[in-house]
């Protein structure tokens, strides 16, 4: 973290136009679902409160494709904001324009204000738009407030206006608690782990993973692979693998990585056994099998055999990264190998840090996300990370 921070800049009777990640999943009554991003933005949102500023907040939520669409109001998002903060939050009908202007100008020391979701505007996001209106975008943007502050580590991957183009607009661009937490946690862990250093890589395709597992490669002891992406690497050794997901295109790759791994000295483990079905389906009938898995079945979880070889590595660590689950745990009957994998991690003396939405997903519904040390709150944003990528939303910000 070479940039400056929310106590870096005096915040007293000023402005704060913050970004935050709100993009939260709102049940068909209206409400919020899953609060945790909300919630994981309220420090920096007190903060400023306490030392005297106001804070004009933005956000998107879903993908609205640049236009108004209600299901995409963060309008419920105000109301479950003022429940936290105790206090009642404005909330602008658009991000620009006269009234949103006008409601920020007349906000008091103490106050907040929510504007509507960002991506109702193409310019957001820079589609179908000329470079110079999504900076004159920006600028209506940075007209809200005096000094700004990005939270909103879940779209730090992406360049959009309220991400690194509003920035030009202001002399003091600050990192909220939230990135700091996240940048300080995934960059150092990367950095200088305490060794021996696990990564647990799951999820159904190598290729969304693959700069993760080659930037990891030289800093990792064990590399433990499971989920959809394993029956690639499986093919690709000559295994027969029925009609489980994979990869034709990426075989040579997974070969490449297991040679990789084996020069430089990584425990590269797949899974020994597998839990096999005859129907993508909760309902259908289920095998154990190590070896090949026949034609007509499918592989959907790793098998007792595997957790309990997994435990052990996870076990002895002293750091583990996870990112992707271990089969088709939204399914009851495959949900045990990411269950078995979550309670290791859980239960294990170390630095833990878990990302990917369906990682955080599993480990909240096993009940143990408050064993784990760090949890991200950005799927894309953490595995870019991971794999050694510039953040154009941090990179925005400025210098210490």
């Amino acid at each position: 973290m070479n940039k400056i921070t929310i106590t870096d800049i005096d915040v007293q009777d000023k402005k704060v136009l913050m970004r935050v990640d709100f993009n939260v999943p709102i049940t068909p009554e209206g409400g919020v679902g899953d609060d945790t991003r909300i919630s994981a933005a309220i420090p920096s949102i007190e903060y400023v409160l306490k030392k005297g500023g106001s804070v004009v907040l933005m956000s998107h939520l879903g993908r609205p494709k640049g236009k108004p669409s209600p299901e995409f109001s963060l309008k419920p998002v105000a109301a479950d904001l003022s429940k936290k903060l105790g206090i009642d939050v404005k909330f602008a009908s658009d991000c620009v324009g006269a009234e949103a202007t006008q409601m920020s100008a007349d906000l008091k020391a103490g106050e907040v204000l929510l504007l509507e979701n960002l991506r109702f505007h193409a310019e957001e996001e820079g589609k179908g738009v000329s470079a110079e209106e999504q900076e004159a975008f920006a600028k209506q943007l940075a007209a809200h407030g005096e000094v700004y502050v990005n939270d909103a580590f879940g779209t730090a991957h992406r360049a959009h206006a309220s991400m690194a183009v509003v920035t030009k607009s202001f002399k003091d661009c600050a990192a909220g608690f939230l990135l700091e937490k996240e940048i300080n946690y995934l960059a150092k862990t990367l950095e200088a782990p305490e060794k021996p250093f696990v990564a647990i890589i799951g999820g159904a395709k190598i290729s969304g993973k693959i700069d993760v597992i080659l930037n990891l490669m030289d800093k990792v002891d064990s590399l433990l692979i499971g989920g959809g992406m394993a029956y690639t690497f499986f093919k690709a050794m000559g295994r027969k693998i029925g009609g489980s997901i994979h990869e034709d295109d990426k075989m040579e790759l997974a070969l490449k990585i297991m040679k990789d791994a084996e020069n430089n000295g990584v425990q590269l483990l797949l899974p020994v056994d597998n839990v096999i079905g005859d129907a993508f389906s909760a309902d259908a009938n289920i095998r154990i099998v190590e070896g090949d898995i026949p034609d007509g079945w499918e592989g959907m979880d790793i098998g007792p055999k595997t957790r309990e070889i997994f435990t052990d590595v996870i076990a002895d660590a002293k750091t583990v990264i996870w990112n992707g689950p271990m089969g088709c745990f939204e399914m009851a009957p495959f949900a045990g190998g990411t269950n078995a994998v979550a309670t290791a991690v859980a239960e294990t003396n170390c630095v833990s840090i878990i990302g990917g939405g369906d990682s955080v997903s599993a480990i909240k519904k096993a009940g143990l996300d408050h064993l784990i040390t760090h949890i991200s709150t950005g799927g894309g944003a953490s595995l870019e990370l991971m794999e050694g990528k510039a953040l154009p939303g941090l990179e925005a910000l400025t210098d210490k």
